[in-house]
């Protein structure tokens, strides 16, 4: 092992314990405690105003279990000093089903909204937009609800999957 690579080592596990150490009161180094949520709601309330029924219903239905499963980590249900997180969805917009101007005919899907962390104290808003993109097939043609269907409930997944990085968690 040449002595570079040593050095580099050492310099990157000191690195590393600066991210994961602060220094508490009387100059002693401590770990920051992970954010705990206690529970998880899901407000529609923008995407109804602005789409409608049934695209805040889908998102309504799909977003809470993928939040609970992207989330996990940090659940303490019932948890009296955890925060709450409120996943606001603002809006949803659904590229061209038929024709879209990305390889193969497709489109991109966007679905926008926040992430409000709701704590004893204080409330922070995280905004949040999430992409997928939508390749057409012949069956959502002739079942164009149950397509529509799918199309927001990826995007549903899509917005929990980038919750955790988004939050700094």
């Amino acid at each position: 092992m040449s002595i570079s690579t040593v050095t580099r080592r050492s310099v990157l596990s000191s690195l590393g314990s600066f991210a994961v150490l602060s220094i508490g009161p009387g100059g002693r180094a401590r770990a920051q405690p992970a954010v705990r949520f206690r529970d998880i709601r899901i407000d529609v309330s923008p995407l109804r105003a602005s789409a409608g029924d049934p695209t805040a219903d889908w998102v309504e239905q799909a977003l809470p279990g993928y939040l609970a499963n992207s989330m996990a980590p940090y659940l303490s249900p019932g948890g009296r000093d955890g925060a709450t997180l409120v996943a606001r969805v603002d809006t949803v917009y659904l590229g061209r089903t038929t024709g879209g101007t990305g390889p193969g005919g497709g489109s991109i899907d966007v679905i926008e909204g926040a992430l409000i962390v709701k704590g004893p104290r204080a409330a922070a808003a995280t905004p949040l937009r999430a992409i997928t993109s939508y390749h057409p097939s012949a069956v959502d043609q002739a079942l164009f609800e149950e397509g529509y269907h799918g199309r927001v409930t990826a995007l549903a997944e899509a917005f929990a999957g980038w919750a955790p990085r988004e939050l700094g968690v």
